[in-house]
C-alpha cells in the first residue's frame, strides 16, 4: 500500500502583534544608534545588529534611513500627540483645563520618557539635515502649535481669556519645555532644576496673563 505524502504545513503567518513588536525593537535600536553615532554616520547595518534582526528585515518596514527617522518620530511622539489631541478635543473641559492636560502630557509623556531622547536627537541633527527638521515640524511642531492656538482661540471666544497672546504666539506656551530640555541636558548635575515645579509656575503665570485681573 502506497502512502500519500502529506502536504507540508505552512508556517503560521506572523501576527500583527509580532510585527509591531519587531518594528518597536527596530525603532528603539535606531534611536540608540542615531544618538550614539549621529544621523550621518549611522548605518542600517548598525540598527539591524542592535535590534537583533537581519538588515533586510528593516526594509520590510521602511525603505531608507530617513524613513526610519520619520517612523521614529511618528511612533515615538506623533502617536502620543494624537492621543492628547483626542482627549483635549473630545472632553468637555475649560481652556485652562485643556492647557493643564497638555502640560501634564509634556511632563509625563515627553520629559519623563525616552521621547525626550527623540527631541534631543532632533535638536542636535535638525540644523544639519533640513529634511529631518521638515519631518519633525510636520509630525510634531505644527500639530502642537495648532492645538495650543485652538485652545487659546476657544478660551478667547468663550470669554475665559481676555488676552490673545497665545493665539498669536503659541510658541510662548511651550518655551519652558525647551528650557527644561536644555537645562537638564547641560546643567542638571551642576544646578538641579525642578522641572515639574517650573512648568506649574509657568502655567500659573500664563493663566494670570491670559485671564487678566479679577473683575
Amino acid at each position: 500500500m502506497s502512502l500519500k505524502k502529506r502536504p507540508a504545513k505552512k508556517a503560521p503567518a506572523r501576527s500583527e502583534n509580532d510585527r509591531q513588536a519587531r518594528l518597536q525593537a527596530i525603532l528603539d535600536a535606531a534611536l540608540d544608534v542615531f544618538l550614539d553615532k549621529g544621523f550621518a554616520e549611522a548605518r542600517l547595518d548598525d540598527v539591524a545588529a542592535r535590534a537583533g534582526v537581519a538588515k533586510g528585515t528593516i526594509y520590510l518596514y521602511v525603505p531608507s534611513k530617513q524613513a526610519l527617522f520619520e517612523a521614529l518620530v511618528q511612533s515615538g511622539i506623533g502617536g502620543a500627540l494624537g492621543t492628547i489631541e483626542q482627549k483635549v478635543l473630545t472632553l468637555d473641559m475649560t481652556a485652562e483645563e485643556q492647557f493643564r492636560a497638555l502640560f501634564a502630557f509634556l511632563r509625563q509623556e515627553v520629559l519623563g520618557t525616552r521621547r525626550l531622547d527623540i527631541v534631543r536627537l532632533f535638536l542636535r541633527e535638525g540644523s544639519r539635515f533640513p529634511e529631518l527638521a521638515e519631518i519633525y515640524h510636520r509630525e510634531v511642531i505644527s500639530r502642537g502649535l495648532a492645538l495650543l492656538r485652538g485652545i487659546a482661540e476657544r478660551g478667547v471666544a468663550s470669554g475665559e481669556f481676555r488676552s490673545d497672546e497665545i493665539v498669536r504666539f503659541p510658541q510662548l506656551a511651550i518655551a519652558p519645555g525647551l528650557m527644561a530640555l536644555i537645562w537638564t541636558s547641560l546643567f542638571q548635575r551642576l544646578d538641579p532644576l525642578d522641572v515639574a515645579g517650573m512648568l506649574d509656575a509657568h502655567l500659573a503665570l500664563m493663566m494670570k496673563a491670559l485671564k487678566g485681573p479679577p473683575s
